[in-house]
Parts: C-alpha cells; sequence; structure tokens
C-alpha cells in the first residue's frame, strides 16, 4: 500500500512538474514589454471604474478564487476553535490583574484608536489604495490586542464578546456568498460584478461589488483573527489542568 501511494505521488509530481515547465516556457521575458496578464487586468480594472488594481484582481476578475482563500481562513479558525476547546479534565481559572509597566500602558492605550481607525480605513479604501479587506482585517483586529498588552486580560473580555465575533464571522462568509448568488439570480454569473453601477471613478462609491465583497472580506478577515487569538490566549491565561489528572 505505502509503494502504490508512493507511485501515486510520483506521476502526479511528474505531471504537475511539467505543466509548470510548460507554463513557464511560455512566459514574458524578464523585464520586457510584453505583460499580457498585466494590461488585461489593468483595462478591466479601469473599465469597471475600481482604482487600486489588486483590489479588481481579488474581488472581481478572480472573486471566485478569493472565496476559496477566505473559505481556508474560516476552516483553520473553526479547526482551531474545536481541538482548543476547554476539555474535561481542564477548568477556567480567573487571570489576575497583571501588573503593567506606565510607559507600556500609556503607548499602548495611545496607539489603540490609531491602530484601530487606520486597520478600518484600510478596509474601506481598499478599492482605491494599496490594502483591503485582508490586510485592514488582520490590523483591526490586533489593534483590540493591545489593550490586554495595556491593561490585562479582563479589560480585553469586555470589548471582545466573543460569541459576537463568531456571528460576525458567519455572517462576513455568508454575506460573501449571498453577493455571489445574487449575480445567479440576475442572469449573470457567480461573482459577476455587473449588479451596481461603477460610480465615479477614484471615489468611495466606485468599483460596483468590490467595495462590498473587500467590506466582507475585513469583516470575516477581523472576527477570524479575534476569535482565533481569543481560543489561544485562553488556553495560555485561563484553561488550566485539573490537579491530579
Amino acid at each position: 500500500m505505502n509503494r502504490l501511494r508512493l507511485w501515486l505521488l510520483a506521476v502526479g509530481g511528474t505531471g504537475l512538474a511539467a505543466l509548470l515547465a510548460a507554463a513557464c516556457l511560455d512566459l514574458p521575458d524578464f523585464g520586457g514589454r510584453w505583460h499580457p496578464y498585466g494590461e488585461r487586468a489593468v483595462r478591466a480594472s479601469l473599465d469597471r471604474h475600481t482604482a487600486n488594481t489588486i483590489a479588481s484582481v481579488n474581488f472581481d476578475q478572480r472573486a471566485y478564487d478569493t472565496l476559496g482563500e477566505m473559505s481556508i481562513l474560516f476552516a483553520s479558525v473553526l479547526g482551531c476553535v474545536v481541538l482548543l476547546r476547554q476539555a474535561r479534565d481542564e477548568h477556567r481559572a480567573r487571570p489576575e490583574p497583571a501588573e503593567v509597566a506606565r510607559p507600556v500602558r500609556r503607548y499602548a492605550l495611545l496607539v489603540l484608536p490609531v491602530a484601530l481607525i487606520t486597520g478600518l480605513y484600510v478596509v474601506a479604501h481598499g478599492q482605491l489604495s494599496p490594502g483591503g479587506g485582508f490586510q485592514g482585517g488582520v490590523v483591526a483586529a490586533t489593534a483590540l490586542h493591545l489593550l490586554y498588552l495595556g491593561a490585562d486580560y479582563r479589560a480585553l473580555e469586555r470589548v471582545r464578546p466573543l460569541g459576537v465575533y463568531e456571528v460576525s464571522d458567519a455572517v462576513a462568509v455568508s454575506s460573501y456568498l449571498v453577493l455571489g448568488l445574487a449575480g445567479i439570480l440576475a442572469g449573470t454569473a457567480f461573482l459577476a460584478n455587473t449588479l451596481l453601477p461603477y460610480g465615479t471613478f477614484n471615489t468611495l462609491s466606485s468599483g460596483g461589488s468590490v467595495p462590498l465583497l473587500n467590506a466582507a472580506i475585513g469583516m470575516e478577515v477581523a472576527s477570524a483573527v479575534v476569535v482565533l487569538l481569543a481560543n489561544f490566549l485562553d488556553q495560555a491565561v485561563e484553561i488550566e489542568e485539573e490537579q491530579g489528572s
């Protein structure tokens, strides 16, 4: 059985290597002026009034691939929640208030609102400037945890109701799927950017459905990161094994 698996792996790997080699032979010359994919991506981005070509690629031209990336994150967080759940031989011990140096407390609490607003700004302007839902979502989620560094774990728990973020994560994933299905109901294609007017170029209302899909990703990433860090912090700070187990 092991030999059969190795043969299957070898055959599959050889086929994949051959396909990659064939693709590389047809690539444009390094430093040349012929960039067919880039030119088409930029043209499609401008046609649909999306100033940030990367956002156009992620949430329009290959929005289906982005759905797969979001699904991987969602499944990974779900797996961590299942694996890190409180076991029968464990109990929760309320953490004691931590002593925080004044400079750390001062600067952490000062940077927290700035980092949070920056994350939300990056999400909101994803179709206009570098960044977007993935980057802004991570910034916004980690900004909340500056409260853990600047105050203590209990303060973080008060602004991090875990159930709300779990629901928010599921709602964000569902919203992305609903926007995709809306295209089918409208008679076009799944996740096709044809539902909304493209708006005025280089404004917040531009890009058609790109800002909505970008916002859904930002909401999903932020919620997923909060849930993920919450489960790891619970294991490190609150959950302890029963004595004598």
